[in-house]
């Protein structure tokens, strides 16, 4: 371990120099010589790594996300060119060259990280051996020296001798304890991180053997880190832990806001999306848009999830359109104009009925009768009696009833036509 950190000497001294910035900082407040001030300037040191790797951590999701898709195609290709290796690589590369992905580039990470952390272990193990390195002088080497977390120094090991511990002030008991917690838990966090990825962010419905170099790894990187814990100085297990920690969290919040397609994770999503889309009837983020537009863009090409998705926005009469945005559908808006002009209609209905008068009873319409206030008693009263309709002066023609004969079908006198007889 030593001699591969002695190749990253060369970023020791703005690695030094970074943490003694944060030590002035935390000195201030917790004391220069305590272990919290050289513990959190380690913890700030990780954060503030981790910040400029965000954009490479972007780029790992993509590369990642770009080789499960690419699965089912090198699958087909290793079946096909099994007993042609040179062949099968060929044509790998050719896949990868068509669809601009990287393999390397999910581990851009971790490289990127490797050298800040090889730089640290080069830095607490001068420390431990109680010389200067990079910006730390004679005063603060003391002082690091003297600091301990838990009662464990920042420079002991779990293998650390007795004279070694004691050398820094600390019981070799308090550094065996202290330390095997902090590989437990980094451990532990390690577990857990690659154990979400697999169980959570991975598409199910694809089995392939990226899957299984995942399942090995998610047991493989623990016992990887219990090996190498026991070696390490207890600052740069602060370090490590520190690295996992933020790695779970940023792979949940991943996880939780832009889940890999056909996994559980992405199940999850669209069914709280659909909730909150159906309620309001609108879309809240730009990431929320872009899922959006990448599940209409797929068209026939959906997975189950997907599907279920644009059938629950159609059956709340809302469609997803090509921009990432939820419009109400042409069938909602049809089916609310309807309801309106129906809702105007019984809403003149009822008018109409409220302005009709009320029904009499029949004793009110009888004593009605012989008031003189009844407009209908007035108009017969004054009404001459000797007037008649002018159908009653006028005389009935003859034939009259002859002709509605004719016209009804019977004959004029003689014999009547006989009926035809009812078929039996």
């Amino acid at each position: 371990m030593d001699t591969i950190a002695s190749l990253f000497s060369f970023i020791t001294w703005p690695v030094s120099w970074v943490i003694v910035q944060f030590h002035k900082v935390y000195g201030a407040i917790f004391g220069p010589d305590t272990g919290w001030a050289w513990g959190l300037s380690i913890v700030s040191l990780v954060i503030l790594i981790r910040i400029c790797l965000i954009p490479l951590f972007v780029k790992q999701i993509k590369a990642t996300r770009a080789m499960q898709t690419l699965q089912p195609e090198m699958k087909k290709i290793q079946e096909r060119y099994k007993n042609d290796r040179q062949r099968q690589s060929e044509e790998m590369m050719k896949l990868y060259k068509e669809s601009g992905t990287n393999p390397l580039s999910s581990c851009l990470p971790i490289l990127a990280q490797s050298p800040f952390f090889f730089a640290l272990y080069h830095v607490l193990a001068a420390i431990a051996s109680g010389k200067k390195i990079g910006v730390i002088d004679a005063g603060l080497l003391e002082s690091a020296r003297n600091a301990h977390i838990f009662g464990a120094p920042l420079a002991a090991k779990f293998f650390s001798s007795d004279s070694q511990v004691s050398a820094l002030h600390a019981s070799l008991t308090d550094v065996r304890i202290v330390t095997a917690i902090m590989i437990v838990l980094m451990s532990a966090s390690q577990f857990y991180t690659q154990r979400q990825l697999m169980t959570k962010n991975v598409d199910t419905t694809v089995k392939t053997p990226f899957m299984q170099q995942q399942k090995m790894l998610m047991y493989v990187f623990p016992i990887m880190f219990a090996v190498l814990g026991v070696n390490f100085p207890v600052g740069v297990l602060i370090y490590w832990l520190t690295t996992n920690v933020w790695t779970m969290g940023q792979q949940m919040y991943v996880i939780h806001n832009n889940p890999t397609p056909g996994s559980k994770a992405q199940a999850a999503y669209l069914e709280r999306l659909t909730k909150h889309v159906t309620q309001h009837g609108k879309i809240r983020r730009r990431s929320e848009k872009a899922i959006v537009k990448a599940i209409v863009a797929k068209g026939r090409d959906r997975n189950e999830f997907e599907r279920k998705f644009v059938n629950a926005l159609n059956k709340a009469g809302l469609a997803a359109q090509a921009d990432g945005t939820v419009t109400k559908s042409v069938a909602q808006a049809a089916a609310q104009t309807e309801d309106g002009a129906a809702a105007g209609t019984d809403t003149a209905t009822a008018a109409a009925r409220r302005q009709q008068p009320k029904r009499q009873s029949k004793s009110q319409r009888q004593s009605g009768g012989t008031k003189t206030g009844d407009s209908p008693s007035l108009e017969k009263s004054d009404a001459p009696q000797d007037a008649k309709p002018a159908a009653a002066k006028q005389p009935q023609k003859s034939g009259s009833g002859t002709r509605s004969k004719a016209q009804s079908g019977q004959r004029k006198g003689g014999p009547q036509r006989p009926k035809s007889p009812s078929k039996k």
